[in-house]
Order: C-alpha cells, then structure tokens, then sequence
C-alpha cells in the first residue's frame, strides 16, 4: 500500500544543514500496523510529515513515496491535498498546540469533514457525533473548545479528525506522551479497536515500547535519521540484535519493571561517515566510523545496519563436563552445560549452592581445565589462560575480596599486577592506567592511598580494588563470582550499583554468578539456571522469572518471592 524508497529529509536554517532522515526504506503492506522507535531527535516525527508532505519549506526531501503505485512526490500541492486525510491521515502528538483554540471541536472536525466529503451541513453534523461517539466521547463535547478538554479528551478529538474521511492509513505521532496511566492506555484500546474495525494500516511513531507492543505487528528502529533495526515486533523485543535496539529496551520501565534503569551512554567521540551509533556502541571497531553498514538481512523478517552482523558472541561454551574424585567418590560437577554470551549484556548464571556454577567460571576463565567441552571466544577456540592473559579478554572478580588480593601489596602494586606480569607499557604508563581504573572505581587516585598496604583497607574498598585490577586490561567479558555475598547490605549495595555503573558505561558483557534471585532480576538480561552441575533453564531473564518452564526453576522463583 505505501512503498517509501530512499527517504532523505534535509532542513537548512541559518547556513545550519540537518539531516533529519537518511535514505530510509519501507513498505506497509494493506491493513499491517508499523512501529517506528527511537531516541528524540532520531528523525521518526519528520519521517511521519514527509510521508503527508507538510514539511516546513525549509525542508529539502530526496527519494520517493508511493501509495498505491502513486509517486505522492511528482504531486502538485492540489493533487496532494487528495490523498492526504482522506487516503492518509495523521494523528499529531500535542492536541493544544494542534487544535484551533479559536474554534470548537465540532467547528474544526466539521472543517475536515465537509472539505474532503461531498456531504450536506445535516449529514456532516451527524457524521461528526458518530466520529466523536465511535472515539469515546459524548456528543456535547462537540460545543468545548480545546482548552476545556482534558489531554486524554483532546487525543481523541484528533484521533476523530484522523478518522473523519475513512483514510486508509493512519500515521499517529507520540498518541500517549504527556498522558497519564489510565489516559494512556485508553487511548491504546481506542486505536487498537479502531484499527480492528476499519482494517486500515497504521503507522504508530512512540519512544514508548508498551505502546508499540501494543499496537504494532511490525517495527523499525531510528537513530540519527537511520533505520538501524527492522523486524517484527515481538521478535526484536525478545531478542534484540542492534546495540542500540537492546539499549532502548534496557531504558524501559514497561519492558522491564524490576531492572535498574540505565540509559545508553553519551557519546565519546564525534561520529564520522560510517555507522551513526559508532560513538555509543559497546562493540565497535575502528572500521565503523568510516564504513556505514547497510541494512541488511540476518535472519527470515531481520534486517539490521551493522558492520559485524548485530550483537556479536563473545563466548561460546558448549559440552562442558568436569567430575572431581572425592575419597573415591565420583562427584559431577558440570555435566554438558553450555553458554553463550554476548557483547554488552550481562547473563546471571544462578543455582543453589553446590550446583557448579563456580565450576564453570573457573573453566570458563582458564582457571580450571575441563574434562570436555569447547569454549570459543569471538568464535575462536580458546584453552587454558590464553583469555585472561591477554588485553580485550576476559577477566575474573572472585567472591573473596580478602583472599584474592596479596595484603602485603601496595593498591598500586595490586592493580598493576597484571600489567606487570605481562610485561605491558611502561612503569609511568601502568601507574597512569591504574590510576583510571581506580577512579572509574570511585577510589582515591592520590600518592598516599596509592601506598596503602591492601591489608589496611575495607572489605568494600578491597573488592573496587579487585574490579580496578580487573578493568586494567580492559576485558570485553568480565566473571564475578558471588562478589557481593560477603560484604553488608549497604556496601553490597554500592558495589553492584557501580559494577553496574561501569558495564553501562564500559560496554564490558558479565557473567555474573549469584544464589540470590532478587539480585539477578535486578541486572541480568538473559538467565541461566544449574541444578545439580546441569544447566536447566536459560532465556531472558524477564521471560524466564515470568514463566519458568522446569518445575526446579518454578520452585526456586517461587521460594525467592516468598523471602
């Protein structure tokens, strides 16, 4: 029904250019519901009003348009205004910046009504009631001027002039922002069963994830003015496979109601011709900020713009196995476990104790030798230390804050460890490194606190020093094994906030091994659960705490909500 090719809106203003919307393609098949989503200022708005072709003049517009083999962009102005409203309408975001506050409902919905229809003032009159009825409303608000509505009233004023003219497709810009709860989702019933009815396609432009879960079938992803994702809707929210796609779901209360809201972080560099999310992206390379990847298929209905395919695997595992040999007694402690992590999320690994979960870091970072199994990184094979031993590997943070640092070392000497034995920069450059880890870990940078012996320090302030040491070499995946379960509430409480912190801002992915439900609900994108050295249950972590399918995972979810 509408075919858009190689969209480009560029605004000119005081010698100033903006590229709004670069080169973007769809099409919206007859009765199909499209989500467009993203940051403010990604160019979703523009696109809607190009589409109408209401676009300020200061607007340049390059590409093509078409409704129903129509190029809407070879139009003049008159042979447009046929189409728009009563072939395409469009609801706007803002009810009192859009509506007349000079004029009444009725005179403005009678305006649209007896411009595009060839209908008498008695059946326009009659036309506009049942538009107002069929919206929620009650016919004498058809005498209220805008200002004597409330914001959810004045949505479905506009929703009714979208619909005056039974168009065929409707473009709704932001329909909830500035609504309260109840409003909200009132208005979301109202387009959902409009939508029903009148089988017309709809294109819904939101930052709001649970009105484009709602409303939508299918979705496009904008940053910058690009399409960065494209899929269907319940697939990309599953499994998202842009880092910008996963970073807007992490920023969703309604997605995830019980996580710590991080947002994705600021840019730190200036971005070049390549990929527009180069400066914010956990996992690019120095290629993407000169090279722009093409959106592209990587799965049936999948398409996504970037250089190495969508969120990499870091690491791989699969076909573990490790028995120990106790006093003659064989004890499994993994049996054919596997695990898959990728760049930038992290994956709660979780089971009672004794379930072989440390086990499995501890093969995982080369610390301990599987019987079988195959681990690969960045789809590498890897064995032994060669991980941890290395920049842009792995690193690991154990449970013991007191026992996995020498006291009799200096903070320095202990967060300049690794460097040192691997012989890496020089002296000047590794105190100037370790200074930066322990800053981004919120500890004192000064001389004194540098030769503090580390027996001297607190639990907490030993476990930063033991996450300093760990981000010295900048790994890509971090291990932290129970890092928290030894230290008070409150300390804990400040660890994991500036873990969290530092994964957010770093990009690092984390396996973080924990017994305490509560706290791999609160960080973890995607679950593991081990019972007795297996791995039983694995998803998302909102779909598997939601609906666990193993009755051990449904027993140990449940003995957490009791507590």
């Amino acid at each position: 029904m509408l075919t858009v090719e190689n969209l480009s809106v560029t605004y000119y203003q005081h010698n100033l250019k903006v590229h709004a919307v670069k080169e973007i393609s769809f099409v919206l098949e007859p009765g199909q519901t499209l989500g467009i989503i993203g940051e403010s200022g990604s160019g979703k708005t523009t696109l809607g009003l190009a589409i109408m072709g209401i676009l300020n003049p200061n607007a340049k517009v390059n590409g093509k348009i078409s409704y129903n083999g129509v190029n809407l962009r070879e139009l003049s102005s008159k042979q447009l205004n046929k189409y728009r409203w009563k072939h395409i309408a469009m609801v706007f975001q803002n009810g009192l910046e859009t509506l007349n506050p000079l004029l009444t409902v009725k005179e403005q919905i009678m305006e649209c009504v007896t411009r595009h229809l060839d209908l008498s003032i008695k059946e326009a009159n009659k036309r506009v009631i049942h538009l107002l009825e069929q919206v929620g409303l009650e016919p004498f608000v058809s005498d209220y001027f805008p200002h004597q509505l409330s914001g959810g009233m004045r949505q479905k004023v506009l929703i009714a002039m979208a619909l005056a003219c039974e168009p065929k497709i409707l473009i709704v810009d932001e329909p909830t922002s500035s609504l309260d709860a109840i409003s909200k989702a009132e208005i979301v019933r109202l387009l959902a069963k409009v939508q029903r009815e009148k089988r017309f396609s709809m294109i819904v432009i939101s930052h709001d994830f649970s009105v484009i879960s709602s409303l939508t079938s299918k979705m496009c992803v904008m940053y910058r003015g690009s399409i960065l994702e494209e899929g269907l809707t319940r697939d990309i929210l599953n499994n998202p496979m842009h880092t910008y796609t996963r970073g807007l779901i992490n920023s969703s209360p309604s997605i995830n109601p019980f996580q710590d809201l991080w947002g994705i972080p600021a840019a730190n560099s200036k971005a070049g011709d390549g990929c527009p999310f180069y400066p914010r992206c956990s996992q690019r390379l120095d290629v993407c900020k000169d090279k722009k990847p093409k959106l592209e298929y990587v799965s049936l209905e999948r398409r996504v713009a970037c250089n190495q395919g969508g969120i990499v695997t870091l690491l791989e595992a699969s076909g573990i196995y490790k028995t120990f040999i106790f006093k003659g007694r064989s004890i499994v402690a993994c049996n054919n476990c596997h695990i898959t992590v990728r760049a930038g999320e992290i994956v709660a690994l979780i089971g009672q104790s004794g379930s072989g979960k440390t086990t499995l870091a501890s093969i995982l970072s080369g610390y301990l030798k599987p019987d079988k199994g195959i681990i690969k990184f960045l789809g590498q094979k890897v064995s032994s230390h060669e991980l941890t031993c290395r920049p842009k590997g792995l690193q690991m943070i154990f449970q013991d804050p007191f026992s996995s640092i020498n006291e009799g070392f200096t903070v320095l000497q202990a967060v300049t460890e690794p460097l040192d034995i691997l012989k890496l920069y020089s002296p000047q450059e590794r105190k100037e490194k370790a200074k930066k880890a322990l800053f981004a870990v919120e500890l004192p940078v000064d001389e004194n606190f540098l030769q503090r012996r580390c027996f001297t320090l607190s639990g907490g302030q030993r476990q930063r020093v033991s996450i300093a040491r760990s981000l010295i070499l900048e790994p890509r995946l971090l291990i932290a094994d129970e890092i928290s379960s030894m230290l008070d509430p409150s300390t804990q409480a400040n660890i994991l906030r500036l873990l969290k912190g530092l994964q957010n801002s770093f990009g690092f992915a984390m396996i973080y091994i924990t017994h305490d439900l509560n706290l791999a609900r609160k960080i973890a994108d995607k679950l593991y659960i081990m019972h007795q050295g297996e791995i039983i249950e694995q998803g998302p972590a909102g779909e598997v705490f939601k609906n666990p399918s193993s009755e051990y995972a449904k027993q140990l979810i449940n003995s957490a909500d009791l507590l």
